[in-house]
């Protein structure tokens, strides 16, 4: 009866703590909390920080008038060649320097630091006024819009995003998701504001209030870093053990069963 009791015991320990582990799993688990979230959030729209690389065109009826407005480079399509088929013009990028400005053609030095893309636009159409008879189409890219996602994800890496615009959830699946040794409720982001004050932000993903949090759309040049959990971080101390452990453990359990049904 003893050795029944004590497999018993055994049996409802590890079930127990499989259970436990399970709750720190799944994403978003109090996703009431979201629906009954009655204040309407503002639509995300990234700011212009410095060193970011802009891509500006200006667009009239006359394509004469506006073309000052556009500067091209030569780039080379294939450096092994040097005919001149294989020089393309690209549009003029421009770099905001650290005070948040740019020297654009004809207009001058720019203050576009702090300014969301349609405000940048605005600006622009705006001082055009002086020179164009017409109301020009301005538009305003960010050309290295980039996130790093590191730690235990799947795919590691810098990722650039084309429509500026990513949430937290979306950066890890570009990464390919946290691994089963990520632990989603200490993910650290870590962020540098306009005037090079750095923070770390500790995130819950289990906790689903994260959607209507501060924090839920990344900024250019954020990363996140997923801390593992305390079984990979025993892997990493512990080595090839760890694995003689587990298989250990599982010839228990067997034996333990078969002593449990031999002896019932």
């Amino acid at each position: 009866m003893k050795i029944k009791s004590f497999i018993l015991i055994c049996l409802c320990t590890m079930l127990l703590a499989s259970c436990s582990s399970y709750k720190s799993v799944p994403y978003l688990q109090n996703h009431e909390v979201v629906n009954q979230f009655d204040e309407a959030l503002p639509l995300y729209d990234a700011k212009i920080m410095p060193k970011d690389l802009l891509t500006i065109t200006v667009n009239a009826t006359d394509p004469q008038v506006a073309a000052p407005f556009n500067l091209t480079v030569q780039s080379s399509l294939n450096a092994a060649r040097s005919t001149s088929l294989s020089q393309q013009p690209t549009l003029q990028q421009y770099l905001v320097n650290n005070e948040g400005t740019i020297d654009f053609p004809v207009l001058g030095r720019l203050k576009v630091g702090g300014l969301t893309k349609n405000q940048a636009e605005d600006l622009i159409r705006e001082k055009l006024a002086d020179y164009l008879r017409e109301v020009p189409i301005v538009t305003v890219r960010m050309a290295n819009y980039k996130i790093a996602v590191l730690g235990e994800v799947a795919r590691p890496g810098m990722f650039t995003v084309s429509n500026e615009k990513v949430n937290i959830f979306e950066a890890l699946a570009m990464a390919g998701d946290l691994t089963i040794w990520g632990k989603r409720d200490n993910v650290k982001l870590i962020r540098e504001d306009a005037l090079g004050k750095r923070e770390i932000i500790l995130l819950n993903l289990n906790d689903a209030s994260i959607v209507t949090g501060p924090y839920y759309y990344l900024q250019q040049n954020d990363i996140l870093y997923v801390n593992p959990n305390k079984t990979k971080a025993k892997n990493s101390d512990v080595g090839q053990s760890t694995s003689l452990w587990f298989s250990a453990t599982s010839i228990l359990v067997s034996v333990a069963s078969l002593l449990y049904n031999i002896l019932r």
